[in-house]
């Protein structure tokens, strides 16, 4: 039952019995999350007054150019999580490799491991743009006892318990899943509780925006080439409305919220698709099917994918079932 003016605290205590594996530690873990975005948010909040904007002057583990925001986001969610003592495990987009935890009061008894993008779309921190958190939590494969290995990181996106991603902008916002639907919490900033906004977040089941980067249109594959044709075409229900922000969580959001389709495919730069598979495709895929969308690579369920690699990347297609089913009948009809 919603109730008005719900705090998520209030909500998660409310609904600890629909949670997937129920216990205590995983609501201590999703309010650990909820306290580092609300550090996170203080800062891009004020990035324009402080010396957090430009570059780092390092590279991550990609090869890609590490934003001083990105640093700070990774190291606030990595040492809350830490000083909280609910985790036994983290992996995060911007380091080598996983993060084993344990200590005095632990000793590897905690049964979650945390997969997350720390700071998604940090080039556009400069010029004011929305940013997000992403982040996937699962529930570890090896004896609880022993420290965790990088199996308890490579399951495929079915197996998680909860996902979620924090959205940095005009206000922010909490929105998250246990498999029992996605609902969406905002900030006030006033008081420093996140409230219930938006309950129970449904996908529409067609929508008229499609996002992607058409600048590398040349370098898409014919199906994505020949869907954009599609969506471009003077028909009753067509053209569609182009939109990307370049933050996916930004424009993932909207699409939810609006209806849309976001496609972030693979090309002749980069053959595997850029996004990564653990930390922002697996997470965004359960979100957007516990909100009755779908996510895809082109052929195959997202989460289905067995990874392999922490930082494996992957082809994504995600948003409203009719567009992302459309998208994917080119996709096997032309490759």
């Amino acid at each position: 039952m919603v109730k008005k003016n719900q705090t998520l605290g209030e909500f998660i205590i409310d609904n600890q019995a629909a949670f997937p594996y129920s216990s205590g530690e995983l609501s201590r873990l999703i309010r650990s999350l909820r306290l580092a975005a609300k550090v996170v948010n203080h800062e891009v909040n004020k990035a324009g007054l402080v010396d957090i904007l430009g570059l780092q002057g390092d590279t991550n583990i990609q090869g890609e150019d590490q934003q001083k925001l990105d640093v700070y986001a990774n190291e606030t969610f990595i040492q809350t999580l830490i000083n909280r003592e609910i985790v036994c495990g983290i992996a995060s987009e911007e380091n080598d490799d996983f993060i084993t935890i344990s200590g005095k009061n632990m000793d590897n008894q905690n049964k979650y491991v945390v997969l997350m993008d720390p700071l998604d779309g940090s080039s556009n921190i400069d010029v004011n743009v929305s940013v997000g958190t992403i982040f996937s939590i699962y529930r570890r494969v090896t004896p609880i006892g022993t420290p965790v290995t990088k199996e308890d990181f490579l399951q495929p996106g079915n197996k998680q318990v909860a996902a979620g991603y924090i959205i940095y902008g005009t206000s922010t916002m909490l929105v998250y899943t246990t498999g029992c639907g996605v609902n969406g919490f905002t900030l006030n900033p006033a008081l420093g509780s996140w409230y219930l906004s938006h309950p129970d977040i449904k996908f529409p089941e067609n929508g008229s925006i499609y996002s992607m980067n058409e600048g590398n249109y040349v370098h898409f594959p014919l199906g994505v080439k020949k869907y954009i044709k599609y969506c471009q075409e003077e028909k009753e229900d067509r053209p569609y409305t182009s939109r990307y922000i370049g933050s996916m969580v930004s424009d993932i959001h909207r699409n939810m919220i609006k209806g849309g389709i976001f496609i972030y495919p693979k090309s002749s730069k980069a053959n595997n698709g850029k996004l990564r598979l653990l930390y922002e495709c697996n997470p965004m895929a359960f979100i957007v099917e516990q909100a009755g969308g779908k996510a895809t690579d082109g052929f195959t369920r997202i989460m289905d994918i067995q990874p392999t690699e922490l930082h494996q990347r992957a082809p994504f297609f995600c948003g409203s079932k009719n567009m992302v089913d459309k998208a994917e009948e080119f996709m096997q009809k032309y490759g």
